[in-house]
């Protein structure tokens, strides 16, 4: 099987199972925004919520499963899988170490971190005493999701993607059904906020259960004795360090959103996050998908020197990732308000609040592609065993963040901290390339141009007819669910068959690529 064939696979698997992780992560958000709206309620959730999470793509999904995947490969590729499994089982013991003092220290903490990061929550002591206890609450969650990424990066090298990718419906299930079930014995709201933070709890356990035993199946033990210490581990520190922030360059530009948002008015928080939600769908099914499956694959490329194989791969990867990018993007713009009054306009969540979050989600929509871009330049420079260049590109983005956070919160409210993440990324994307046309060389830049520029074209003649048809679907008066659902989908399929249509037309090499892998599996099946 050749690297293109392999990592489009593989991507199909992850973006199936996060598709169905993410209609279940709706499912929640509907939930939460029924139960709770854009509230004080709400906003305390979603800080306390993001506290851990923000650590799970920092040294979760960002910075361990990058770090470790390269060097695991190298070990299996040179020493044989069962000095692999020494390393893995070092690594599964010192992280939990190391997890369990975290988890400590961040129970105890949790009221100086929230003043930390939601400093406009200080204005009301209710506010702030209800973030720091969901918290506390919430917090263990990190143990949990942390050792879920370690077993994922260990299945990915091995072949096997499926479980990982669909651990994260267990913690929405899990969420749901913590809501609903005491919402049934109790109409209190402390009552459901905490149930709610419990469920998080809950899930984060659920999902490191459902990896053992296909970990047990590849032939990896927890049982079997070997040293605390691996030499191995030293590579994956050295690698996972400078990782920690050149890797969750997004999501520490969501924090400082989140920051800055909790000096503005009561909502904006919120409003944001329900836009970052719609956003990482996209993002959470193409283009992480697709940075997952080519990590394995650059990192095998590395360890045999095959570094035209390795611009190959980037390139396909790259191009791959702005196939379906660009016209979600596009219909994410034309289509935002729709959306979000069917998912969550109910209950508390209102009709400003419909308003605002569409709002935000624009601006989070223009920089989708270079969300989705930077994942697979920073996946390459990982598998290159480059740390220190992603970390250089990513200090200048967060700060242009910064900087371009407050003087665009001024005028243009949550969507200015919503748009300056947009700016941020295109700027570390720019940052990002030029860093690997130095340490590479020549990449095959047409080939790229030429890809984007035929996903560009067939983007915006969808987005036009989309748009067009969406003035006679969905009018000004108020719309049932039902007619709602029916219009977005069939406003979708009709993008997505125009978007085919014109690909096919243009003759794109992506779209080729992805019909074959599916009639060849249609002809196994």
């Amino acid at each position: 099987m050749s690297e293109r064939t392999y990592v489009t696979k593989a991507a199909g698997i992850v973006g199936a199972a996060t598709f169905l992780s993410r209609i279940f992560g709706f499912l929640r958000d509907v939930v939460i925004g029924a139960f709770f709206g854009a509230t004080l309620y709400s906003d305390a959730f979603f800080v306390a919520f993001r506290i851990p999470n923000l650590l799970r793509r920092l040294f979760a999904e960002g910075s361990l499963s990058i770090a470790f995947v390269p060097v695991f490969t190298e070990y299996l590729a040179m020493e044989g899988k069962e000095e692999a499994f020494k390393l893995a089982g070092s690594a599964i013991r010192i992280l939990s170490l190391i997890l369990i003092v975290i988890t400590v220290l961040g129970i105890i903490f949790s009221p100086v971190i929230v003043h930390i990061i939601a400093p406009g929550f200080s204005d009301s002591p209710e506010k702030i005493s209800l973030t720091a206890t969901l918290t506390r609450i919430i917090f263990p969650y990190i143990f949990f999701i942390c050792l879920v990424a370690l077993c994922m990066g260990i299945l990915n090298v091995l072949g096997h993607f499926a479980a990982p990718s669909i651990a994260p419906v267990l913690l929405n299930i899990s969420m749901i059904c913590s809501i609903l079930i005491v919402s049934f014995f109790s109409a209190d709201i402390n009552n459901r906020i905490f149930a709610l933070a419990i469920g998080v709890l809950i899930g984060g356990f659920l999902q490191l259960m459902l990896q053992v035993p296909f970990l047990i199946r590849k032939g990896f033990h927890f049982c079997v004795k070997v040293k605390f210490y691996h030499p191995g581990i030293k590579k994956i520190g050295i690698l996972m360090l400078p990782a920690i922030l050149g890797s969750a360059v997004y999501q520490i530009n969501i924090l400082i959103g989140t920051l800055l948002a909790s000096l503005l008015p009561e909502g904006s928080v919120s409003y944001l996050y329900y836009a970052d939600r719609l956003v990482q769908f996209p993002l959470g099914i193409f283009a992480m998908a697709a940075a997952t499956a080519v990590l394995p694959s650059l990192s095998r490329q590395v360890a045999s020197k095959d570094f035209a194989g390795v611009k190959d791969t980037f390139t396909y990867a790259i191009n791959l990732v702005s196939f379906v990018t660009i016209p979600a993007m596009a219909g994410l713009i034309v289509l935002r308000q729709p959306i979000v009054v069917l998912l969550f306009k109910r209950g508390v969540f209102d009709t400003n609040a419909t308003l605002q979050t569409s709002y935000a989600l624009l601006f989070y929509s223009m920089g989708l592609w270079a969300f989705s871009s930077v994942r697979i330049v920073v996946s390459t420079f990982y598998a290159l065993h480059d740390t220190k260049t992603p970390v250089k590109m990513a200090i200048i983005s967060i700060l242009a963040n910064v900087i371009l956070g407050i003087i665009l919160m001024g005028p243009l409210k949550h969507g200015g901290l919503a748009l300056s993440t947009s700016l941020a990324s295109m700027l570390n994307l720019v940052l990002l390339i030029r860093a690997l046309q130095i340490k590479l060389g020549f990449l095959e830049w047409k080939k790229i141009a030429v890809s984007s520029f035929k996903s560009s074209a067939c983007s915006i003649i969808m987005g036009i007819a989309v748009w067009t048809i969406s003035l006679y679907i969905f009018s000004p008066r108020e719309q049932t669910i039902s007619g709602l659902f029916f219009g977005i989908t069939g406003s979708i399929l009709t993008g997505l068959i125009l978007y085919g249509f014109s690909s096919r037309l243009l003759k794109s090499r992506e779209l080729e690529m992805v019909l074959s892998i599916v009639q060849k599996s249609v002809k196994r099946k």
